[in-house]
């Protein structure tokens, strides 16, 4: 109960009372004297019938008169109802419109995915994109809950920044105040920093990459969670990844088994990544079981979405993938010190073809060997000044990772496209609504 009245998601409480609910019309059906009012208010969908024999002739004709998407105050009593999804109806007593609405522009014919991303603002109120949402939520919920409950350290990192952290070629450039500063990658970099002060930290927030890319898995604008953590080298890295994925899942697993059902999410495939050990392959396993499936690949290419999607097809959980050539990594990798062409780092890769969700590693703690590698990147120097002073001053062995929500959410909910895993989308050719 709130301001008066009650949420469809508290309904249960109130078996036999009368409550007033507000919210919107999400679907309308009449037989007779009858009439079967779909609302939804923001945490659930119930149905209130308004019957022609129970309420006044105005309330009738006002039931009959509803549109699509019309704001309604109605009040009644809340009755058992075993055919209802959520186990209740209410049987209307009163209703009042607070707006009705003009011809709604979404209706239950099937629409372009042009038209409905020109439409996201009104699209994020069906109930697919409600549950994908939801989900989300949990995600992002959870995600916070595990690093608080381990005694990491928030750290808001900047989203203007100097420079790259994960290459020139993806940056979007902004003015700021007469200097050129780009919107951020990564929050990485500012999380070293962070590391060396408190041991264990970890920022959420939108990140950015103008890569020119149109795949089912790229956004221009999205969000990350990132812990780093200090005296921690790859296999500490890999262990903290495969814990909080896990813990995530399960933690969805027991929060939205209806959201999950309503997307026809093959539940099953799953619940096999609540569960640890992770499969753990290296690179050089990575490239022999693409090239046994007639994959193309080269020793010291990266991975793209191609041949992720061969190899997360190959577990039934996630995975992970370790000691990638450093030649295409970013160039805060470590090196392998026993194969010193290898950087010590790591993807998680998701099942069923979603690929990298996870990408992160040791990070070098040896101030020429970074300067070495600034340089080898062509980055200014002078950018990074305050990252360089992090290996003359008590510099540590420490590393973590990045976990894309989008991609994430992407995965659990069986998305084709992680366009919906976001509320506003960011893509190539799309800055509205």
């Amino acid at each position: 109960m709130a301001a008066g009245h009650t949420y469809v998601s508290d309904i249960a409480r109130f078996e036999g009372q009368t409550v007033t609910l507000k919210g919107w019309l999400y679907a309308k059906r009449s037989s007779g004297k009858l009439h079967f009012l779909q609302v939804r208010d923001g945490t659930g969908t119930i149905q209130c019938v308004v019957s022609k024999a129970d309420v006044d002739a105005e309330v009738f004709e006002l039931s009959d008169a509803l549109t699509q998407e019309s704001s309604l105050v109605v009040t009644g009593q809340v009755r058992a109802d075993e055919r209802s999804p959520i186990g209740f109806e209410v049987g209307v007593e009163t209703l009042e419109i607070v707006q009705l609405a003009e011809g709604y522009p979404i209706g239950p014919k099937e629409h372009g995915v042009a038209f409905l991303m020109d439409n996201r603002h009104l699209w994020l109120r069906s109930s697919r994109q409600h549950a994908i949402m939801r989900v989300r939520s949990t995600v992002i919920r959870a995600s916070r809950a595990y690093f608080d409950e381990r005694d990491f350290t928030l750290i808001d990192a900047p989203i203007f920044t100097p420079a790259a952290c994960e290459g020139t070629t993806t940056l979007f450039s902004t003015d700021h105040f007469g200097e050129t500063a780009f919107l951020t990658q990564s929050g990485q970099l500012y999380l070293e920093a962070a590391a060396m002060a408190f041991g264990r930290v970890y920022c959420f927030g939108p990140t950015f990459r103008a890569e020119k890319s149109k795949t089912r898995r790229h956004l221009t604008e999205f969000w990350m969670i990132e812990p780093e953590v200090a005296y921690a080298d790859l296999d500490t890295v890999m262990d903290l990844a495969e814990d909080y994925v896990s813990t995530l899942v399960g933690r969805v697993l027991d929060e939205c088994r209806r959201e999950l059902e309503s997307l026809e999410r093959d539940v099953s495939a799953l619940e096999p990544a609540a569960e640890k050990p992770y499969p753990r392959i290296s690179y050089d396993d990575a490239v022999e079981r693409l090239r046994a499936r007639d994959v193309a690949v080269e020793w010291g290419d990266d991975f793209g979405g191609d041949e992720e999607t061969v190899l997360s097809e190959l577990f039934e959980k996630p995975f992970l993938v370790h000691r990638y050539p450093a030649s295409c990594k970013a160039f805060y990798m470590k090196n392998d010190p026993e194969r010193p062409e290898l950087a010590l780092c790591c993807d998680m890769l998701a099942p069923e073809g979603y690929g990298e969700i996870v990408g992160g590693g040791q990070r070098e703690d040896d101030l020429a060997r970074l300067d070495e590698k600034i340089d080898a990147h062509d980055l200014p120097r002078e950018s990074f000044e305050w990252y360089r002073d992090l290996r003359r001053y008590g510099s540590v062995p420490h590393g973590g990772f990045g976990l894309g929500i989008e991609r994430t959410v992407g995965w659990i909910c069986g998305l084709r496209h992680i366009r919906e895993a976001i509320p506003f989308p960011r893509l190539m050719g799309r800055v509205t609504p």
